[in-house]
């Protein structure tokens, strides 16, 4: 099978299903179309394991699509660039100490949190999980991720402060996440990385990469001033993050957070003028994001079904919740001061609002064959389908008992 029989699979299961959701289910897009494709591939997978059907083939098309390359090369840059355009400059401006707690020190805290407990609580079971694999796990299941919560937020009354602060923490600290996952990654695979090599790995890779993005914003506003060609604004943009994110990793600069500032600068250039541009970016957003959903969905057909990585699973929830409330906590405390009124619910709405999603099965995928890969696969994939079966459908609820929705 080809990779455009593949391509022409996934974008025409990806129709199916948003046609479903939106003329049946009626859930969020992104919600909605990632919760039919989780429920499906749970389905299969039970089917499968009891006999009534053989997924190998689909588990084929699946493995050919290489989910984790796929959006760590290519939808990432695409998705954050696009949620960064539709992001308000001045706002983000406002909560910029807001942000930066929570994107930078949350999302280290959360890591150390959960790699710490998992590691104690699974030796505690007799089911002893090595401290770095451990570590990894909180590195990669930390970030959260911006595009199941916005699409909730979007039909809310959130005050802006907070909803500023819930988007700006998910786009950045998805750049932040991965910086965090690469280092430990490095220290895990036997690299020699001390303290102070990891610190400056990070301020290397994390900085460089916002200055480079500041750059390649810089290099789209100077384009893109004056000129009223619709479809050359397209293709300079196409061109800017693709071919920078591209540039980003071959500097060994993390992209993602470029993608992220360079969206935020030409964002702003083009709301200055007219918001075609911005229309367009918002369509991608969607689409890409629907094709995400799917393909994660997709990716738990994959998963060999066994009662300790059940029980890994089934652990591993809760932990990381609760991981996420502590550190929302002191990130609240913090930010306190900054955040004026919105903070009153902020620490239920961030915490709960903190839904886990591509990104972290992406990083999971990534993980170098070994003893644990499984385990952490399916505690991925456990804490991804809670955080969307569950926080995403409830969290219109919350936001209702706050009545900050309808």
């Amino acid at each position: 099978m080809s990779d455009i029989e593949i391509a022409a699979i996934i974008l025409c299961l990806t129709a199916g299903l948003a046609y479903i959701n939106a003329r049946f289910v009626k859930l969020p897009t992104g919600i909605g179309l990632m919760a039919i494709a989780l429920v499906g591939s749970i389905v299969m997978i039970v089917l499968d394991n009891i006999g009534v059907i053989s997924a190998s083939r689909f588990e084929h098309i699946v493995a050919r699509a290489n989910f984790g390359d796929t959006l760590l090369h290519g939808m990432l840059g695409l998705m954050l660039f696009a949620g960064a355009m539709q992001l308000d400059v001045g706002a983000l401006r406002e909560q910029r100490v807001p942000v930066v707690v929570l994107a930078l020190g949350g999302t280290l805290i959360s890591t150390v949190l959960v790699g710490g407990a998992v590691y104690a609580v699974f030796g505690a079971l007799g089911h002893a999980l090595p401290l770095l694999d451990a570590m990894l796990f909180g590195a990669l299941i930390s970030p959260t991720d911006p595009i199941a919560v916005l699409s909730v937020l979007k039909v809310s009354h959130v005050p802006k402060d907070l909803s500023t602060q819930i988007a700006g923490e998910s786009l950045f600290n998805d750049g932040v996440g991965v910086v965090v996952f690469t280092v430990v990654l490095a220290i895990a695979s036997g690299d020699r990385v001390t303290a102070g090599g990891a610190v400056w790995l990070f301020v290397k890779v994390a900085f460089g990469g916002a200055a480079f993005g500041f750059a390649m914003g810089g290099l789209g506003r100077y384009l893109l001033r004056g000129l009223h060609d619709y479809a050359v604004q397209v293709l300079i943009t196409l061109a800017l993050v693709i071919g920078g994110y591209a540039l980003a990793e071959d500097l060994g600069l993390s992209a993602p957070i470029a993608a992220v500032v360079a969206g935020l600068v030409v964002g702003r250039v083009e709301r200055a003028a007219d918001d075609h541009l911005v229309v367009f970016w918002e369509t991608v957003d969607e689409i890409l994001n629907a094709i995400l959903f799917l393909m994660l969905g997709l990716e738990a057909t994959r998963l060999v079904v066994t009662t300790p990585l059940v029980v890994a699973a089934v652990v591993t929830v809760p932990l990381v919740l609760a991981a996420r409330l502590a550190s929302v906590a002191v990130s609240v405390t913090v930010i306190r001061p900054f955040s004026g009124k919105a903070s009153t619910h902020a620490l239920a709405i961030l915490t709960w609002g903190g839904l886990r999603g591509g990104l972290s099965v992406a990083l999971a995928l990534a993980l170098p064959v070994g003893p644990h890969r499984d385990e952490l696969l399916a505690m991925t994939y456990a804490v991804v389908c809670f955080a969307i079966l569950v926080q995403g459908l409830t969290l219109a609820r919350l936001l209702r008992h706050f009545g900050l929705a309808t």
